[in-house]
């Protein structure tokens, strides 16, 4: 699908407030893990990993790339980095083809 140019200015402005307020989230837990009851070295290792696995989320790091956008909106959809709210103002035309890629499943939301 190719992108209109107003959906990648929109997708590039909102990218960086999608990803702290994900990251803020993810802090959150990571504190819960900490707080947490048990061993020092095993909260250690819990977070380790967890951080591993969170680094690799587009919530985290993500490449800004406009043939790439639809991709990678469907992968925070999925990841729960947004809603599926946070897609207004994007095109219908956008949004009718994460909706296909989705199943209709922001409809139930």
């Amino acid at each position: 699908m190719e992108c209109s140019k107003e959906d990648w200015k929109l997708f590039r402005s909102k990218i960086p407030g999608w990803q702290e307020a994900y990251m803020e989230r993810l802090n959150k837990e990571y504190i819960e893990i900490l707080s947490s009851e048990g061993n020092a070295s095993d909260k250690f290792w819990a977070l380790e990993k967890r951080i591993y696995q969170d680094k690799r989320s587009p919530g985290v790091m993500i490449q800004l790339r406009k043939s790439e956008m639809p991709m990678q909106l469907l992968s925070m959809l999925r990841d729960g980095v947004i809603e599926w709210d946070d897609l207004n103002g994007f095109s219908p035309e956008l949004q009718e083809v994460l909706s296909y890629l989705l199943g209709g499943r922001q409809k139930e939301e």
